[in-house]
């Protein structure tokens, strides 16, 4: 069975950090657009290879992480943690932005 996904409001608040409420001047996706476009084909990664990722801690097999390719970033960092309920949730997240101008 495929654990259910929840995103932590630091997540949220990360997020909105790095890609702002509105898209930018040069074709940066909006935290919206990211939410609704990449996010979800990335949690479901998440969700059905936990075991797979990589461990963010050392023997702290409950902390992941995935490094991905999103269809609006050219690449993304999401950690996550295997909760007692057996859910996972998402609590950090780093957006390479590097490859729109400052």
């Amino acid at each position: 069975m495929t654990p259910n996904v929840r995103v932590d409001p630091h997540f949220f608040t990360e997020l909105d950090a790095q890609l702002g409420q509105s898209r930018g001047p040069s074709g940066e996706p909006s935290a919206s657009d990211f939410l609704l476009i990449d996010l979800p084909s990335l949690s479901a990664v998440i969700a059905e290879r936990f075991e797979d990722l990589p461990a963010l801690y050392p023997d702290r097999d409950d902390y992941r992480y995935l490094v991905a390719i999103g269809i609006l970033v050219p690449a993304v960092t999401i950690t996550a943690q295997l909760v007692a309920d057996g859910s996972i949730v998402l609590f950090g997240i780093d957006i390479d932005l590097s490859a729109w101008p400052a």
